[in-house]
């Protein structure tokens, strides 16, 4: 599968009137039947980003499409029995998606006939989800600091759990096929490097003052990304891991960061305060203040345009370009 040409890249002094024009599409789940209980946890864009995933606190895992925002064309998955924690993407199939759970499950979906080809028991409840690069391993953790790699052929099936010493919230594969290296955020303020498969701790990246939430690597690898409890981000060199600056802009804790297609600008969530706030990466400067009417703790940019998703609006996941303009 080969993803779409990406479009042209926005210089940072042409971003603010560029991303000011787009228009923003909203996608109402009717799922919302009270306030609160539709909560969306998590999004994710497939690979070509034809496609989005929601999953939310009422368990529903529904499937977008961007161009199309009647609940009609989305696809509802259904299996899991409690909350959907985190979706993840196989980066090498467009139609495969992984999701885990409170219910203390990882499932493998086929979203093209809506069908669960997988359910994977994880012996506790289900938390975050890591897909690597090449598309052959998942890493799972639990909400008791325990990981559990499954490997994906000839069927998912659950490696050995390896309890962490340090609560963990978040995990990524670095860019490397096969994957060799795991990260990690952890509670008392670091980010663990770890060899995989053997997990062996290879280095400590002393981030934030307390707990690490979220961690993203930038499409090109070069930067490492780190939103902490402190309502700061921090932008690392992956080359000799060193912090190259620190983004002081956010209202709360970062609960989740993501890079542009290109590299070139990110942006945190948070579930307080109103905005998102993006910058441009190389020079640390804020260049845009999205509005928003309620805090938007999930963030994700379109893997190949200057698009935004994120929750926490009370109409649903909301789509800046999805609309048009620009």
């Amino acid at each position: 599968m080969v993803p779409p040409p990406p479009r042209k890249h926005v210089q940072k002094a042409n971003f603010p009137s560029f991303f000011s024009a787009l228009k923003t599409q909203t996608y109402h789940d009717p799922s919302s039947r009270t306030p609160g209980s539709h909560t969306i946890r998590t999004i994710a864009w497939n690979p070509n980003g034809h496609l989005i995933a929601t999953g939310s606190a009422d368990r529903t895992l529904r499937i977008w499409n961007p161009e199309k925002p009647q609940v009609k064309n989305s696809t509802d998955l259904k299996g899991h029995g409690g909350g959907i924690e985190r979706v993840a993407w196989n980066p090498t199939k467009e139609a495969e998606l992984a999701s885990v759970s409170s219910d203390g499950t990882c499932r493998f979906w086929d979203v093209r006939n809506k069908a669960c080809t997988a359910v994977v028991q994880l012996g506790g409840e289900g938390l975050t989800i890591a897909w690597a690069a090449d598309g052959s391993v998942v890493m799972v953790g639990r909400k008791d600091e325990t990981l559990i790699p499954i490997t994906i052929h000839p069927t998912p099936t659950a490696g050995t759990p390896s309890p962490q010493p340090l609560q963990t919230n978040q995990t990524a594969f670095t860019h490397q096929t096969p994957p060799n290296t795991l990260l990690l955020t952890a509670g008392d303020g670091s980010t663990k490097i770890l060899d995989y498969p053997s997990l062996a701790p290879l280095h400590s990246l002393h981030a934030h003052t307390s707990a690490c939430f979220c961690l993203e690597l930038s499409p090109t690898g070069r930067h490492l990304a780190v939103g902490g409890s402190d309502a700061l981000i921090s932008l690392w060199d992956t080359t000799e891991w060193v912090c190259k600056r620190t983004l002081a802009g956010m209202q709360g804790g970062v609960k989740q960061v993501a890079f542009s297609w290109d590299g070139s600008y990110i942006v945190g969530g948070s579930d307080e305060g109103t905005g998102l706030e993006i910058a441009h990466v190389e020079s640390g400067e804020y260049v845009y203040t999205l509005p928003t009417t309620a805090p938007a703790p999930c963030v994700a940019w379109h893997p190949s345009r200057y698009w935004l998703a994120y929750s926490g609006d009370p109409m649903g996941l909301k789509i800046v370009g999805a609309a048009g303009g620009g």
